[in-house]
């Protein structure tokens, strides 16, 4: 049966009226998804942090103005759900944790992530950032997240796995330089190239 606007649009409003997870969010349910059946580019990350939460902006934030920088996008392509998907592993804000946010709940990508993503074009590319997004979509992984990155090569034209854009990253940012001398453009290259089909 053909998929329609209509059915992607009930399964969000689904998703966003979700509360399986509610007993575990201290800020409580407010699942953040962007999704159009012809985005070629899904994001998947890690879950909306607490600003992110407040405001039901997917990606506004330090974090976010960074990842549109890498993907040489502009906000206004990045917004668009029928250019960019953003289908984070927990799609609510986790609460925080003494160092960051908590894990995103278990709970959400086995439950919407794959009736989510067979609305997608099949040849997407996939922006998988973070180990969270890696350990479930990036079966050949290497040991750690940055040996993973550095094997971008292997990964592209279906996939780009990438660090956190957060700033807490910027020691890693600045300990692998080849990062941005050399992921960064072929990804901004793969991007392109997309967008412009």
């Amino acid at each position: 049966m053909a998929t329609t606007d209509r059915d992607l649009s009930g399964l969000l409003n689904t998703i966003r009226a979700c509360t399986v997870c509610v007993e575990h969010l201290p800020a409580g349910p407010r699942p953040i998804v962007q999704v159009g059946e012809s985005a070629a580019i899904v994001i998947i990350g890690q879950a909306p942090g607490r600003r992110v939460h407040e405001s039901g902006v997917p990606w506004q934030d330090p974090s976010g103005d960074r990842l549109r920088s890498w993907l040489d996008i502009s906000a206004e392509q990045f917004y668009d759900p029928n250019v960019i998907a953003i289908v984070p592993m927990g799609f609510c804000y986790p609460g925080s944790a003494k160092s960051g946010d908590n894990p995103p709940r278990p709970e959400c990508a086995p439950l919407w992530h794959e009736p989510l993503l067979e609305k997608l074009p099949a040849n997407r590319l996939e922006v998988i950032i973070g180990t969270y997004a890696q350990q479930r979509y990036v079966p050949d992984r290497a040991a750690t997240l940055t040996e993973t990155v550095a094997n971008w090569q292997q990964y592209l034209p279906r996939q780009v796995v990438l660090p956190h854009p957060s700033p807490r990253n910027n020691h890693w940012l600045k300990k692998n330089p080849w990062f941005e001398a050399d992921t960064l453009p072929a990804l901004r290259n793969r991007v392109q190239e997309i967008l412009s089909t």
